[in-house]
Formats: structure tokens, sequence, C-alpha cells
């Protein structure tokens, strides 16, 4: 457009460019951390590039507060943040594990002696706190729901098993409701 008709250019673009240009160094200086810590190989990473986008994003619209919805978009913006940084980080896939303690160790196969298995033992837990704290969970798990078997073990291991089982469905829940708010809400945040 520049070469066809320079004045038309100007009017529409040229006369914008330094703006343009300083937001897009702004840019590069905001996204260089992120890229720079960025892997090919993991979800983990997905997640940051997403969580950096839509703090942005809601720090620009809570700022600009043009539109009616603009601050009540921020805050759906922040708690789908907040969402990433549980399901990236496995906060309810490990949660269980702050309702016990285990004693590991490393033991020698013995047709193999160059290898091991890793064994532990519970030395002691409160799986029944936990359990108390995700009641509906609990008993989706008692009907049989989840990636752990739980069939003739000892009681230590079936809780162990049933926590398992919980912290797996939880760490779903909370993916899809992160997948869930994004589908409902993303076409609407523009400013």
């Amino acid at each position: 457009m520049l070469f066809k008709n320079p004045y038309l250019w100007w009017k529409f673009e040229g006369r914008y460019y330094h703006k343009d240009l300083y937001r897009g160094i702004k840019n590069l200086i905001q996204w260089f951390p992120v890229i720079w810590k960025d892997r090919d190989w993991d979800s983990y990473y997905i997640f940051q590039i997403l969580e950096h986008k839509l703090k942005l994003q809601a720090k620009g619209i809570a700022k600009r507060d043009i539109h009616v919805n603009a601050q009540r978009d921020a805050e759906i913006m922040m708690t789908c943040v907040r969402l990433m940084e549980k399901v990236r980080d496995g906060y309810y896939e490990l949660e269980y594990i702050d309702y016990y303690e285990s004693n590991i160790w490393f033991k020698a196969l013995e047709d193999k002696p160059e290898y091991s298995t890793m064994e532990s033992d519970i030395i002691s837990e409160n799986f029944d706190e936990y359990f108390k704290k995700y009641p509906l969970i609990y008993k989706r798990v008692l009907n049989g729901e989840g990636f752990f078997s739980i069939d003739d073990k000892s009681e230590k291991e079936n809780k162990q098993r049933i926590a398992m089982n919980m912290a797996y469905i939880n760490q779903e829940r909370a993916n899809k409701l992160l997948f869930k708010m994004l589908e409902t809400n993303i076409r609407k945040w523009w400013d």
C-alpha cells in the first residue's frame, strides 16, 4: 500500500508507525524471559505461555476499563491463570502426599544386581482428613471410579490407593474446569 498510494498508507498506517514500533519493542521485552525458558517437550511450557498471555491481557483490559465487563473479564482471566498454575504443577494430583509420611528405599534385584526396585512403607497417614475434604469424590472412588485398583490390598495400601484415585479425579476436574472456562469466555476477551 505504501508504493501504490503513499497518502493512504500514511493516513491509515504510517502515522501510527512509531506506536507500533514502541509496542513491538515492549512486547519483545515482556516476552523475552518466557520465550528464553520455553522448551518443546512438555505441556508445562504451553501453560507458561498461556499464563503469561492471560496475565498481560487481564492487566491491559483492567487498566483500560473501556467496556462494561472489563473488570469481571480481568478477574476471570486471573482465575484461569491461578487454575492453570495448579494444573501445570499437578497441585491436585500431589495433594494427597501431604497426608502421609513414608519411608523409601531401593532394593537390588536378585537376578540382576545392577538394577534395583524402589520400595516404600507408610510410616504414618491421615487420609481420613483428606477424605473429609472431598466427600463427594470419596464416594465416587468407593463406587469404582479412578485409575488405580483397590482390590486385595492391606488397609493402609487401600487407603493410599483411594487417596491416589481422589487426587487423580481432582486433577482431571481442574483440567476440565480450566478448559471449560477458556472455551466459554475466550471469545469475549477483547478490548
